[in-house]
């Protein structure tokens, strides 16, 4: 066994200071080496080879000078004139299609050095406008070619009117935008994200946006083996100790230490950490409660950290009432990646 004992995600209360918000704003582990030829579409689903053809173009065509007529930050010029025509391409489809493998990869593929490329997920742009300043954040996206936006939430009507307006500022700035979206299903009928119902709740941006529909399966269970059952308490805390870089925790533990931390500092809070372990993991109580759940799989999914949990099975984590409510798209798509992850810690209980 490891020398040191697995360490305790309870244990930790991270603290992130505003230069490394700006800093990670790029893709994270998982997909800082996609591309778009290593994107492999379903034959059965054109949409997805569509999508590789226009976000190509897309990137292709973010080169040469920026869009404003500025090559770089001009903190004290007159603000420029807006470009004329779409500056930004919104991906609509359900979870499991890549859509964040695709933004990843137009982020990659935009010829621009990486300091003119901003790659962030909802939350996080959220917490940087809060750490930075509405001004400040501005300052510091205004000279990017590009921002990417994964998981964009129309959850909360005060974060969504706040970084509409920090859209807008920059589209009049020459930033290209481009976004993924994950919004209250329960308004679109199938779990089918309405291209038109978030163009009109991010206001006047609708013009600057071209939606584009990818459809298809859940790409991380197709053709793969079904997921692992839960392991006894025993072989999870077992493994926690044989793993070096390891966390150990009791599942009812971790649930109420996530609130009392910001979710945009859940990445933060598996800093370093090689294996999540979970014990007496069981149906979440409440929504609040599940909505961080949603955060801390994606950020874990995110950095590839395995999970290895005892007690339910983690398609049974969410209640039926959940799963059937106006948050379900966002429910499923943690289902999905921590099965996914799951089966990446299989083999840590052979160690």
């Amino acid at each position: 066994m490891a020398d040191a004992g697995p360490q305790a995600l309870c244990a930790r209360e991270p603290r992130v200071p505003a230069e490394r918000l700006v800093a990670e704003m790029v893709p994270p582990p998982r997909f800082d080496s996609v591309r778009f030829d290593t994107y492999n579409p379903d034959p059965a689903q054109p949409s997805q080879s569509e999508a590789v053809t226009v976000l190509s173009g897309f990137a292709a065509g973010l080169g040469g000078a920026h869009a404003s007529g500025a090559g770089k930050r001009r903190w004290f010029s007159k603000k420029p004139t807006a470009p004329s025509g779409p500056r930004g391409v919104y991906l609509d489809g359900g979870y499991g299609v890549g859509k964040t493998h695709l933004l990843a990869s137009l982020w990659h593929a935009t010829p621009a050095e990486p300091a003119l490329k901003a790659f962030g997920t909802f939350v996080e742009l959220t917490n940087l406008v809060g750490a930075l300043g509405f001004q400040q954040t501005v300052q510091t996206l205004g000279g990017h070619r590009l921002l990417c936006i994964d998981e964009f939430e129309l959850d909360d009507p005060g974060d969504t009117v706040l970084v509409s307006s920090l859209l807008s500022r920059l589209v009049e700035q020459g930033v290209a935008l481009a976004a993924t979206s994950n919004t209250l299903p329960g308004k679109l009928g199938e779990g089918r994200f309405a291209a038109a119902d978030f163009l009109r709740e991010i206001q006047g941006l609708s013009a600057h946006f071209r939606p584009l529909r990818i459809d298809g399966q859940d790409y991380r269970h197709r053709g793969l083996p079904e997921a692992p059952a839960p392991f006894s308490e025993e072989q999870v805390a077992k493994a926690a100790y044989a793993t070096p870089g390891a966390s150990l925790d009791d599942f009812p533990g971790l649930l109420e230490h996530l609130a009392r931390v910001h979710p945009s500092r859940y990445g933060a809070l598996t800093d370093g950490i090689t294996a999540v372990c979970l014990t007496d993991v069981g149906p979440v109580p409440d929504q609040s409660t599940a909505l961080r759940l949603v955060v801390l799989a994606d950020r874990l999914y995110d950095r590839e950290v395995p999970v290895l949990a005892s007690g339910v099975p983690f398609d049974k984590l969410f209640s039926d009432d959940m799963l059937n409510g106006g948050y379900r798209k966002k429910y499923f798509r943690a289902i999905s990646r921590l099965t996914a992850l799951a089966r990446d810690a299989k083999p840590l209980v052979s160690q």
